[in-house]
């Protein structure tokens, strides 16, 4: 829906004729309530990373158990994005949320208490299910109010920066938290986050559902599981054991549930996703740059996350820590990029920033692997930090704003599914790549005449090679670090790649896009 306003008045009409002010106090404390649970989700993104060997160690899950700990929370909130946006638009944003937050927080106090792992798994699958019911309502509420587009990008600049906040500090509150609570606290933090939510929501968030919306198409519910939730198993079963039966089956599945939900959405007169907004060049053309620079950013997260630790030595709360600067650019990012976004055309400015994130991968890409350098791995994140904050902010808007106004929950979720696809692509494809030189690597240095679990171990990761690291030389596992460092040399180099072609398909394919507060074609 466009936007209309008068340059000489502080009105803004929508396509019904209806007048708003700009936003005041009212809404900007609204989009603090509303950054609480998007910061909250990236938080427990990445906090349960620190949780897991004390919990392990309680609960003793088998090796399949602790990998469904870890994946069901990503799998249910990707595989019910776009049925909860469009449900938002059914039956209101605000009660969506405020109903998502409460089944999230009690869901956080299940799996705390959770006095087993098949109890943690189905707590993890609850908490994906309602998270899902956040993320798309707290964004397309911002379409509700601030209808100033100058006002609007800044707030879902600062609104896209909360999430992957979240993710950074993670492993910060993490340590913070194992450092004088059990396991469980790492999920209880979501109640007083939510006890404010549900008390401040009926106050400072406005309601809306879209008067014309028809009924929830069930079946399409479905196929969309089966197509997002094979595909989704698929790549993460791929990053851990190459091209496999079970890979290849579960990747069938899911293309046979695309092309099936595709086909029923044509036919429907209220579908579940509007395919019908991919017909907006703006709209697919950001949609595209989210996708492929999340996997980019994602990748490289979590092989320099690992390189800290593994190389560099330093404790998951230190490298948390180390995290920060990176977390900063990211913000500063997300905040002024709209600002500069008023006076240059956003398809430049994602492309200046994409650029830097292009030369911050060539600064991982010439990490030494004899010699341990923080500073210049920090320095390099920080730039594919900035690329991120960027590209969620501007990207998202242009989502957004592309999008009719009673679609805002639909698109608000397509835009946030295709960065969850995007973050798992991200360690599927680059980790595995990363993975792949590190094998190459180390399997010409392996000394014989050791133990059987020694091969087997370095063969395997790092991480692996740690657990055994009393057990071999210092020079050896010297050398699977070095192994390691190349292996993020190589992904930072494909990543550096990606970013510099995403640069210049942001300038040729969103150059028409004016800058924001004008009229956006």
């Amino acid at each position: 829906m466009s936007l209309k306003c008068d340059v000489h008045t502080p009105f803004y009409a929508d396509a019904g004729g209806r007048l708003h002010n700009k936003a005041g106090m009212k809404e900007w404390l609204g989009l603090a309530v509303l950054a609480l649970p998007t910061m909250l989700l990236g938080l427990d993104v990445t906090i349960l990373y620190l949780a897991l060997p004390a919990l392990a160690v309680e609960l003793q899950p088998s090796s399949t158990q602790a990998l469904w700990i870890m994946d069901a929370y990503g799998f249910m909130i990707t595989g019910f994005l776009i049925t909860m946006g469009t449900l938002g638009d059914l039956i209101g944003r605000r009660r969506l949320l405020m109903m998502g937050a409460f089944a999230f927080a009690t869901a956080s106090v299940f799996a705390a208490y959770a006095p087993s792992s098949e109890w943690l798994i189905v707590a993890r699958a609850a908490l994906g299910i309602a998270g899902a019911t956040l993320m798309p309502s707290t964004l397309a509420l911002i379409s509700n109010m601030f209808f100033d587009l100058r006002q609007r990008a800044l707030a879902i600049g600062i609104w896209a920066t909360m999430f992957a906040l979240g993710m950074a500090l993670g492993p910060v509150v993490g340590g913070l938290l194992l450092a004088s609570f059990w396991w469980g606290a790492a999920f209880l933090i979501a109640v007083p986050v939510v006890i404010i939510l549900l008390l401040a929501a009926p106050l400072l968030l406005p309601e809306y559902r879209n008067p014309h919306a028809g009924r929830l198409d069930l079946l399409s519910v479905l196929l969309l599981l089966i197509a997002v939730l094979p595909s989704i198993y698929s790549i993460k079963e791929f990053s851990k054991a190459g091209v496999t039966p079970v890979v290849l089956v579960t990747l069938s599945v899911g293309v046979v549930g695309i092309m099936l939900f595709i086909r029923r959405q044509k036919h429907l007169l209220d579908p579940l996703l509007d395919l019908k907004l991919f017909a907006s060049k703006t709209l697919t053309a950001a949609l595209f740059i989210l996708l492929i620079g999340l996997v980019g950013v994602a990748g490289m997260m979590l092989l320099v996350t690992q390189y800290l630790q593994l190389v560099a030595g330093y404790t998951p709360l230190v490298a948390g820590l180390w995290m920060g600067p990176p977390a900063l650019m990211m913000v500063l990012a997300g905040i002024l990029a709209p600002l500069f976004a008023r006076r240059i055309r956003p398809a430049f400015v994602i492309a200046i920033a994409l650029v830097f994130s292009g030369i911050g991968c060539g600064l991982l890409a010439h990490v030494h692997s004899n010699a341990v350098q923080v500073t210049q791995v920090v320095m390099g994140f920080s730039l594919v930090y900035l690329g991120l904050g960027t590209m969620a902010a501007l990207g998202t808007d242009l989502v957004v704003g592309a999008a009719p106004r009673e679609k805002a929950g639909s698109a608000s979720a397509m835009s946030e599914m295709v960065q969850e696809l995007g973050v798992a692509l991200g360690v599927a494809l680059l980790g595995s790549l990363a993975a792949l030189l590190y094998r190459v690597k180390i399997a010409n240095v392996i000394p014989d005449g050791v133990s059987p679990e020694v091969p087997t171990a370095l063969g395997e990761s790092l991480w692996a090679t740690m657990v055994i690291s009393d057990q071999i030389s210092a020079g050896l596992l010297e050398q699977a670090q070095a192994a390691f460092t190349q292996g993020m040399n190589m992904a930072a180099t494909v990543s550096g790649v990606a970013f510099m072609a995403l640069a210049f398909m942001s300038v040729v394919t969103l150059r028409h896009v004016e800058v924001i507060g004008e009229e956006r074609l």
